[in-house]
């Protein structure tokens, strides 16, 4: 398992943006088998929450390990404190560096498939908002969407951290209506799928635990997607908004998704010893 810490000058950020990548190149088998590598990837873009960066996953969780045994590649970018939408202000088209130019990057940059199917989106809190909001907007892309404690709220509650002309999302009530609503992207994609049969509409995992503040939030947006005709896979269980409840739920994301049976390979912490 190959762990690639990165950094790439973005068109839409307009400037240099740390990226961390496991990618499953470099896998070694016990008992004499020949390893071939299963390339191109399915490839989980995977994004942090507020205060957070894109190491978090990999000292939260046990990600890396749980890709290399699904033969995932797995893109971790640097996603600040701005929600993963395109800000009005300049230099902070962060939905546009999620959906499309994070996409086309890593997809030249590595062996990753190209494949709408092969290709998902995940994120916890700040980055679960992202996930849902991006994974809608770009379903071109994304077949399946995973999200964990997520701050679905953000544009329905008018939180007192949020002002009329706050720095993130430019006027609220403009951008409650716009697609940076993850409930109204919901809503035009799915107009656009009832026109055109052409059109997919990405399957959804939602979690969030009984001891969480944004229970309630998910709920309602789970009652919003399923109302309006949405595939969508809702667990809530004991949890709080911590690193435990995330471990567990990234593991039964990679069980939900369409990968590759689980092959464990050598490693520090798996040899062989007869």
């Amino acid at each position: 398992m190959a762990l690639l810490h990165m950094s790439y000058l973005s068109q839409a950020l307009f400037r240099t943006v740390p990226v961390d990548v496991v990618l499953p190149t470099d896998k070694v088998t016990d008992g004499g088998r020949e390893y071939t590598p299963v390339h191109p990837y399915k490839t989980l873009y995977l994004l942090h929450g507020y205060l957070g960066s894109e190491g978090d996953w990999l000292y939260g969780t046990r990600i890396q390990r749980w890709a290399q045994e699904r033969n995932l590649a797995v893109v971790m970018p640097a996603g600040e404190n701005a929600f993963y939408v395109d800000s009005p202000y300049p230099n902070s088209a962060y939905g546009t560096f999620i959906g499309r130019e994070l996409v086309d990057m890593t997809r030249r940059m590595f062996p990753l498939s190209h494949r709408r199917e092969d290709t998902f989106i995940a994120g916890l809190s700040m980055g679960g908002f992202g996930a849902i909001r991006n994974g809608i907007v770009y379903a071109d892309t994304f077949s399946r969407i995973a999200a964990f404690s997520s701050a679905v709220h953000i544009l329905e509650d008018r939180p007192q951290t949020l002002s009329n002309e706050d720095k993130l999302f430019g006027d609220i009530e403009k951008a409650r209506k716009s697609d940076m609503n993850p409930r109204v992207a919901w809503l035009r994609l799915k107009k656009r799928a009832d026109r055109d049969a052409g059109v997919k509409l990405p399957r959804f995992y939602i979690s969030c635990g009984k001891q969480d503040s944004l229970l309630e939030a998910n709920r309602s947006f789970r009652d919003f997607l399923i109302e309006h005709g949405a595939d969508v896979t809702y667990i809530e269980e004991d949890g709080a908004h911590e690193w435990d409840f995330w471990d567990r739920h990234i593991l039964r994301t990679l069980e939900w998704l369409p990968l590759e049976d689980s092959e464990e390979g050598l490693s520090s912490g798996h040899v062989r010893v007869e």
